[in-house]
C-alpha cells in the first residue's frame, strides 16, 4: 500500500475543519515531519492565523508515534480536543488506514473525587472526616457549589472541572478533589474502580495522542516516578510559557499558617514526642517569620536556619510515626492519615531544601497583606531540568508566535537547556529554528507607535504626560482599546483617571470582574475600553473591529527586586554574560511581543500598537525589543497617529451601520 503524502494528508484534514491551507502551515508540517523522522529537536515561531495546531497534528499522527501535546492554556486544549483532533482524525481515517485515538490527562486534583464527595473531608480539629454539604449552609456560596457538584457528579463523564460549567469556587473544589500525596490509591479506595481520574489515566495509556498541559508536564519531569505515558514524540504549544510553568512547579513555599496546619492535622496521629517536637518548631518557625522583610535571602540568618532544622527534623520524626501507623478505624482513618502525611512531607521537602541551601536555589520573602509573610525557594535556573529530562528518547517539537526575540532563537533556546554553552559543548542536543511567518499583512494592517515624545518613565511615579497621551488616543480610536499596563498601580490609576476624564468611554479595569467576564464586556461594545496587567499581555482574543488600539504603558522589564529575576540576572553577569539583555531585555522582549499580538487577529483587523515609553526609540536595547516585534509600519508622530486612529474608526462604524 502506498503511503499518503503529507500534503494529501494535510488537504484532507484543512478541509475537514473548514480552513484554508497557508504557505507557513504547509512549511511548518513539513519541518515537523523531519524532526519526528530524524529524531531531532525543532523551534517553530508561527504567527497567529498559521493554523499550527494542524501544523503539527498531521505529520505527528502521520509517522504513528504515539504523542503527547503540552499546551498552556485552556482554551487551546479545548480547541484541540473538542474541535481539531476528532475533525483531523476522521479526515485522516481513510488515508492512514487506522483511526488514531486521543485522550484529555491533567493533573488529580483537576477530577472530582468521588470519595471526598461520598464520604467527606478530613477536619483539621477532628477526628475523622466531617460531611461538607451539612457544614456549608444550603444558600451559601459554598453550599449552593457543592449542591451543583453532587448533582453534576451523576451525569459527569470525566469528573475535569473544567467541564463543570458554570465553574465553582477554589474552595468548593478543594472540598471534593484531592492531590496526588492525599489520594488513598485505586487499590485501597472503595471508589477505586470508579475513580475519574484513574479513568483519565487509562484512556491516556491506550491513547495515539495525549493532550495534556504545562503544569503536568513540568511535574512529569520533576518526579521520578512517571506520570505520563512513554511517548516517542512531544510538541510544546505556547512554549514561550514553558520555562515559566516549569520554575513554578519546582518552586516550593513555606508559611506559619501551612506548618500550624501541617501540626494539626498530624497531632492526634503521632506519640506525644513527636506532636510536640512539631509543635515547638512550628512556634519557632512562626517567631522568625513576623520579623521577616520582603527580599531576597543570599545566605541563611542563623535564626532562620536554625528553626528550619528544627522543622525538617521534627517533620522527619513525624513523618517516621506516620508511616508506621496503620489505619484502625476503616477508610476514615486513612484517609484522615493520608492527608496529614501530605501536610507534613510538603513542610519537610521544602524546610528540608531551603535548609540544605543549594547554591542553584534562590530563596526570599514575600509579603501579603491579607496572608502574611511566606519563605519561598525557587530554582536559579531550568535549563539542566529541561536539557536532561525533555530533550531525551524523544522528539521535541516547540511552538509559539514568539520565540523568534531580536531576531533569533538563540535566547529561547538557550533558556530551555539547548545552548551549547549549557551542555559542554558538543553535548548539547541538536536543534533547528524555523520561522513560517504569519498570512498577516503586518505592515498593510497595523502601525507601531512609539511616543518618543514623552518624559522616560520613573518607578512608580505618577506620568501625567503619558495619561494625556493615553487620553488622546483613545478619544481618536472611539474607545475599541486594550490597555497593557507594567503593574496592576498604573492600571488602575490610568482606569481612575480616564473614566474622570472621558466618561463617554467605558472603563473597564481587571480585577473588578472575573477575566472572561471582562473579555467578554469588551467584545461586544466597540467604546469599551480594557485596562489590565499580566494575564491580559497574553490572555484577550478579540478579533475584529472593537480592539484596535493596544497601548503599552511602558517596556515590561521585570522589576529590580524581583528576587528570583534579579538573582538570575547576576548570575549571567558573573559567569561573563550580558545579565540585563539575557535576563531582562528577554523578558520584556517576550511581553511586548506577546502584547502586540492582541492587535491582528484576522486577516481584515486593522489598528495600533501605542508604545509610551520613549526608551524604545531612544535606548540601545530599543533595537530588540522592536525586532521582537510584529513587523508593523512603524511612527513616532504623534499627529499621524490620531489621524489613522480616527480614519479605522470611522471605517468601523460605518461597516456596523452599513
Amino acid at each position: 500500500m502506498t503511503k499518503p503524502s503529507l500534503a494529501a494528508l494535510l488537504n484532507a484534514a484543512v478541509a475537514a475543519v473548514g480552513g484554508t491551507e497557508r504557505p507557513g502551515q504547509v512549511t511548518m508540517a513539513e519541518a515537523v515531519a523531519t524532526a519526528v523522522e530524524t529524531g531531532g529537536h525543532l523551534l517553530v515561531q508561527a504567527g497567529t492565523g498559521t493554523g499550527k495546531s494542524l501544523g503539527y497534528l498531521v505529520p505527528a499522527l502521520a509517522q504513528g508515534e504515539r504523542v503527547v501535546v503540552a499546551t498552556a492554556t485552556l482554551a487551546l486544549q479545548r480547541q484541540l480536543v473538542e474541535r481539531d483532533l476528532p475533525r483531523t482524525v476522521e479526515a485522516l481515517r481513510p488515508l492512514l488506514r487506522r483511526r488514531p485515538e486521543f485522550a484529555m490527562l491533567k493533573g488529580r486534583s483537576n477530577y472530582l473525587c468521588l470519595h471526598r464527595l461520598h464520604e467527606g473531608v478530613p477536619r483539621d480539629e477532628e477526628d475523622g472526616l466531617f460531611d461538607q454539604f451539612e457544614a456549608a449552609a444550603p444558600t451559601s456560596r459554598l453550599g449552593e457549589d457543592l449542591l451543583r457538584v453532587r448533582d453534576w457528579a451523576d451525569e459527569t463523564e470525566t469528573g475535569d472541572r473544567d467541564d463543570l460549567t458554570p465553574g465553582v469556587s477554589d474552595r468548593a473544589w478543594s472540598s471534593v478533589s484531592v492531590s496526588s500525596r492525599e489520594c488513598l490509591g485505586a487499590t485501597k479506595c472503595a471508589y477505586g474502580p470508579e475513580c475519574f481520574a484513574e479513568a483519565a489515566r487509562e484512556r491516556a495509556r491506550l491513547a495515539d495522542v495525549v493532550v495534556t498541559n504545562h503544569a503536568l508536564l513540568a511535574i512529569d519531569a520533576l518526579q521520578d516516578a512517571s506520570v505520563l505515558p512513554r511517548h516517542e514524540v512531544l510538541i510544546v504549544d505556547e512554549a514561550h510559557e514553558l520555562v515559566s510553568r516549569v520554575t513554578g512547579a519546582a518552586t516550593g513555599e513555606l508559611t506559619s499558617g501551612q506548618v500550624h496546619r501541617a501540626v494539626r492535622r498530624a497531632a492526634k496521629l503521632v506519640d506525644e514526642k513527636a506532636a510536640d517536637q512539631l509543635q515547638t518548631a512550628a512556634e519557632g518557625f512562626e517567631r522568625v517569620m513576623e520579623l521577616a522583610l520582603p527580599g531576597r535571602v543570599d545566605e541563611l540568618p542563623e535564626d532562620l536556619a536554625y528553626v528550619l532544622s528544627a522543622l525538617r527534623d521534627a517533620a522527619r520524626l513525624a513523618l517516621s510515626t506516620l508511616g508506621a501507623t496503620r489505619d484502625k478505624s476503616g477508610d476514615d482513618g486513612d484517609v484522615v492519615r493520608r492527608q496529614a502525611l501530605a501536610s507534613v512531607e510538603s513542610v519537610h521537602d521544602v524546610a528540608e531544601r531551603i535548609a540544605g541551601g543549594s547554591e542553584w536555589d534562590v530563596v526570599w520573602y514575600e509579603r501579603h497583606e491579607r496572608f502574611g509573610a511566606s519563605l519561598r525557594v525557587a530554582p536559579l535556573s531550568v535549563r539542566g531540568l529541561l536539557r536532561e529530562k525533555l530533550f531525551t528518547d524523544r522528539t521535541v517539537v516547540l511552538t509559539s508566535a514568539t520565540l523568534r526575540l531580536g531576531g533569533d532563537f538563540d535566547g529561547v533556546a538557550a533558556s530551555l537547556g539547548l545552548s551549547p554553552d549549557d551542555a559542554g559543548g558538543e553535548d548539547a542536543p541538536e536543534w533547528t529554528g524555523v520561522d513560517v511567518g504569519s498570512p498577516f499583512d503586518y505592515r498593510r494592517q497595523g502601525i507601531l507607535y512609539v511616543a518618543r515624545h514623552l518624559e522616560r518613565p520613573a518607578r512608580d511615579a505618577d506620568r501625567g504626560d503619558m495619561l494625556d497621551e493615553l487620553t488622546a488616543l483613545v478619544r481618536a480610536a472611539g474607545g475599541r482599546t486594550l490597555g497593557l499596563f507594567s503593574s496592576m498601580r498604573a492600571a488602575r490609576l490610568a482606569a481612575e483617571e480616564l473614566r474622570s476624564r472621558i466618561p463617554e468611554f467605558p472603563i473597564l479595569l481587571q480585577g473588578e470582574e472575573t477575566l472572561g467576564e471582562l473579555i467578554k464586556s469588551f467584545a461586544a461594545d466597540a467604546r469599551t475600553c480594557l485596562f489590565g496587567t499580566l494575564s491580559l499581555w497574553q490572555g484577550v482574543d478579540v478579533p475584529g473591529p472593537n480592539c484596535q488600539l493596544v497601548v503599552m504603558d511602558k517596556i515590561p522589564f521585570p522589576r529590580p527586586d524581583d528576587p528570583l529575576m534579579s538573582a538570575r540576572q547576576r548570575a549571567v553577569e558573573q559567569s561573563g554574560g550580558n545579565g540585563f539583555l539575557t535576563v531582562a531585555a528577554t523578558h520584556a522582549a517576550l511581553l511586548m511581543a506577546q502584547g502586540a499580538g492582541r492587535l491582528i487577529r484576522a486577516s481584515d483587523d486593522r489598528g495600533v500598537v501605542a508604545v509610551l515609553d520613549p526608551r524604545f526609540a531612544t535606548a540601545r536595547y530599543g533595537r530588540y525589543l522592536a525586532a521582537s516585534m510584529p513587523d508593523f509600519w512603524s511612527t513616532t508622530d504623534r499627529e499621524q497617529v490620531r489621524r489613522s486612529l480616527a480614519a479605522i474608526d470611522e471605517a468601523a462604524r460605518q461597516a456596523a451601520e452599513g
